[in-house]
Formats: structure tokens, C-alpha cells, sequence
């Protein structure tokens, strides 16, 4: 009786082990697949600004046809956003977009004309309308690698997820949080 006992027990662990590795295993793909998903977020609404920008300086050359470098900037920073392949790579972009969009703006302020032109203040509003959801893509995108790298590290799944190919996800880090603490500013 006591052989049946001790059996029943190791089958017992062996059935709790087995839940919960399968518990663990299925909320990690679940985790990793929703940060895939908000990555594709960002690299959408990215995608959305770059397009965007090509009609915003069309609007502005019209106006201030002698502003080439500004023009230039924001067509290098473009180029930048679009070939950014992950959060590190991107971050750096967003550096540099915001640096382009802020002198762009700053172009815009010194001629009254295009302050007045539908054109150009719609596209304005799709802009800042595009970098909220930016803003609010980028926050998603964090919570989730927070929740991914949280499970990866806590104990005992450290022991043994990294075998089963999950590792932990970069966060979307910005260097130069000051440049991106707000959308461009569109008043005039």
C-alpha cells in the first residue's frame, strides 16, 4: 500500500510539473506573439508619419523654397524611420525625426501664408494626431516586453525558458527623452 502511495505521489508531481511547464510555455508565446504585435504597431504609425512627411514639405517648399537644409533633414530622418530594423535602431531615428520635424515647424512660423493654408494645417493635425499614436504604440510596445522580461526572469522559469528559445526583448528607449516629450507643436 505504501509503494501505491509513494507512486501516486511522484504521478501527482509529475502532473503539477507538467501543468505548469505547459501553463508557462503557452503564456510566454503569448507574451512574445503580443509584443511582436506592438512592434508591428510602431513600425505602422512610423510608416504613417514617413508618409506624411513627402506632402508636408511639398506644402512648405512652396513657401520657403530656400530652406533646403531643413528640407534635407527631414528627408534623411525619413529614410532613417523607414530602415530602422528594431527598437535601438529606431529610437535613434525618432531622434533625429523629431530634430527634423521641430525645424520644419520652426520654417513654417516665420511665413503667415502657409500658417493659413487648409493644406497645410491639415496635414499638420494628421501629423500630431500620428505621433500621439506613436506615443501611445510606444507605451504598449514597453508593457509588454516589461510583462515578456518579467516572466522570463522570475523564478524558477529562469531556469528553464532560455532552452525552450525566449529571451528577453529590448525596450524602445528614446536617448534623448526631451526631443519626443511632446508632438511637434502645431499652434501658431
Amino acid at each position: 500500500m505504501e509503494f501505491l502511495i509513494v507512486i501516486g505521489v511522484i504521478v501527482l508531481l509529475v502532473v503539477i510539473v507538467g501543468i505548469y511547464l505547459w501553463s508557462t510555455y503557452n503564456s510566454l508565446v503569448t507574451l512574445n506573439v503580443r509584443v511582436d504585435e506592438a512592434w508591428s504597431d510602431i513600425t505602422v504609425q512610423l510608416k504613417r508619419r514617413a508618409d506624411l512627411l513627402p506632402n508636408l514639405i511639398e506644402a512648405v517648399k512652396g513657401y520657403a523654397a530656400h530652406e533646403k537644409g531643413v528640407f534635407e533633414a527631414v528627408t534623411k530622418a525619413r529614410a532613417e524611420t523607414l530602415g530602422a530594423q528594431g527598437p535601438v535602431d529606431a529610437a535613434a531615428a525618432e531622434n533625429h525625426m523629431q530634430s527634423a520635424l521641430k525645424s520644419i515647424f520652426a520654417v513654417a512660423e516665420a511665413y503667415p501664408q502657409l500658417q493659413a493654408s487648409q493644406n497645410f494645417l491639415q496635414l499638420q493635425g494628421e501629423l500630431v494626431d500620428t505621433e500621439d499614436k506613436i506615443q501611445a504604440s510606444r507605451r504598449f510596445y514597453n508593457g509588454g516586453v516589461r510583462e515578456l522580461n518579467t516572466k522570463i526572469k522570475v523564478f524558477p522559469n529562469t531556469l528553464f525558458v532560455r532552452n525552450l528559445g525566449f529571451t528577453e526583448r529590448e525596450f524602445f528607449e528614446v536617448t534623448d527623452a526631451a526631443a519626443i516629450a511632446e508632438p511637434p507643436r502645431v499652434q501658431f
